[in-house]
């Protein structure tokens, strides 16, 4: 991948959903190309030196396993970059929401490799970075309706950072992954 420099200014809270608010604040300095490429390389050194059984860990009964939470990173990266695709090209079209709660066990994560899981992240990452460098920067204050809100384009952006950076925290806290062990 090729480092990116793009910074946006920060968001306002009324361009995303209440519930996103957090994501929105994982990024204070707004660089968020530079936070895009570092993420997928954290993903692969969290990952690593795990074994196919070790990524069937899960920390507690009705969680995820590693393996389930890299394919829920990959299915969300899909959807908010689509609808960062859509909202920065003035799409005015309602999108929908989706329920990770269903993608999770349709996706069988469970029965794929977790070194194709990881190298798939970071080919979409690849491509969500393509698309961050190619949004002219008047398109960034676009706003759309994704799952009944309103929601910007720089908020998908900071989003699709955000939302990373929890489940790499929770890899890292809950699943006690290091990249140096």
């Amino acid at each position: 991948m090729n480092m990116t420099s793009v910074t946006l200014p920060p968001v306002p809270l009324d361009e995303a959903a209440p519930f996103y608010h957090g994501y929105l604040a994982e990024c204070p300095d707004g660089r968020v190309g530079m936070r895009l490429e570092a993420q997928a390389s954290e993903l692969q050194a969290l990952c690593a030196r795990l074994s196919e059984s070790g990524a069937m860990f899960r920390y507690a009964e009705g969680k995820w396993t590693i393996k389930e939470v890299v394919g829920h990173l990959l299915d969300s990266e899909r959807v908010f970059a689509y609808r960062l695709l859509r909202v920065s090209r003035d799409d005015r079209t309602e999108l929908p929401g989706f329920d990770e709660k269903t993608y999770v066990p349709q996706g069988q994560f469970n029965l794929r490799s977790l070194d194709g899981l990881v190298n798939e992240f970071r080919l979409q990452r690849a491509s969500t970075l393509a698309l961050v460098n190619g949004i002219p920067a008047a398109a960034w204050v676009h706003v759309g309706t994704a799952n009944g809100y309103r929601i910007s384009a720089r908020a998908l952006a900071y989003i699709i950072v955000g939302h990373t950076a929890h489940h790499l925290g929770i890899l890292r806290d809950r699943y006690r992954l290091s990249a140096t062990d």
